[in-house]
């Protein structure tokens, strides 16, 4: 049996990679390279170049690695970008995900593991928000995403497959060990952004929207360590081996942060300021997004070990330092 992880090459992917070869998991990974790397990819995995949409490609792979479970990260995830270009949001998170359930249904696969996004609840409020709450998502990325959590709904109606979607929070750190990180240029994740300024990468960065209902004007998000929502996949993949039903959960920490005090503890954790500009909103950000986890706990036994802002933010200035000092090809 193996794993394939579509999208294994970029940040969330890789290290679900790791993660997976760290238990004794055979897996291989597909991925186009459009934004991820293929240093990135432990070498124990294999990887093979390609399209998720190419269902000829992923039935080979399926085939030949004795594939029964997918794990999805493949995909755009810029919101700003989506409203500028919705159609394409929608072909590579929508129409190729249906592709590949197609394909997973075809070939055998029973197990699939989604990651998904609490931008399918739009602007939820100041308290955590709950799986069941209106979905309601405000930019294209996040209708593409919870389109396709409504294919997996019915495609598991109708065959036998099962699914789990993991709705994420806002992610962020690297890897403890030093060995993969956020890596993509320009990349809009705020402790990335911040931890590129902090080290003069950036001149400069930007806080979008002073204006928010918010104690201090600024949006506020849940941050969750990258590992440890990878652990919430593996559990996630354990838990439908183990014959367990459909599930959609939300992965966060049910407390969140604003975006100044995120910079805050980037300067913090750095030692000294950086150049931070204000300006206005963005479209499609909403003013305060919370996970409540309660599910994930239940029902994975999801237990997170690093949740902890300084933390998180010390593991990401360390993977800006390796990337500094490694020769590493960046896009």
């Amino acid at each position: 049996m193996a794993v394939l992880v579509t999208g294994g090459a970029g940040y969330i992917g890789s290290h679900m990679v790791w993660e997976l070869l760290d238990t004794g998991e055979k897996v291989v990974v597909l991925d186009r390279l459009s934004t991820g790397f293929d240093w990135a990819v432990a070498p124990e995995a294999a990887l093979i170049v390609g399209d998720i949409a190419d269902r000829d490609l992923v039935a080979k792979i399926m085939i030949d690695h004795e594939v029964d479970a997918v794990i999805h990260f493949a995909g755009s995830i810029v919101v700003p970008e989506s409203v500028v270009d919705p159609l394409a949001y929608y072909d590579n998170n929508t129409c190729k995900t249906r592709s590949l359930i197609e394909t997973a249904v075809r070939c055998g696969v029973k197990n699939f593991i989604f990651s998904s996004t609490a931008a399918v609840y739009g602007g939820a409020g100041m308290e955590p928000v709950r799986e069941d709450a209106p979905l309601y998502p405000e930019s294209p990325y996040g209708r593409s995403k919870l389109m396709s959590e409504w294919m997996l709904q019915d495609a598991a109606a109708a065959h036998d497959l099962r699914y789990t979607a993991l709705r994420y929070f806002n992610v962020a750190g690297a890897d403890p060990k030093g060995r993969t990180g956020q890596s993509t240029p320009g990349a809009t994740h705020l402790i990335k952004v911040a931890s590129e300024t902090a080290l003069g990468k950036r001149a400069a960065m930007q806080v979008f929207g002073t204006d928010y209902p918010t104690p201090d004007g600024t949006c506020i998000r849940d941050y969750i360590h990258v590992g440890d929502l990878v652990a919430a996949h593996r559990l996630a993949l354990q838990r439908l081996r183990g014959g367990g039903d459909n599930l959609v959960a939300n992965c966060g920490y049910s407390h969140g942060y604003s975006v100044l005090e995120v910079i805050a503890a980037v300067e913090r954790v750095f030692g000294r300021d950086f150049a931070v500009t204000m300006g206005e909103r963005r479209p499609g950000d909403a003013a305060a997004v919370v996970a409540d986890s309660k599910i994930a706990r239940a029902e994975l036994g999801w237990r997170p070990k690093r949740d902890d802002l300084d933390q998180i933010v010390a593991d990401a200035l360390n993977w800006e330092r390796i990337l500094s000092t490694k020769n590493v090809r960046l896009k």
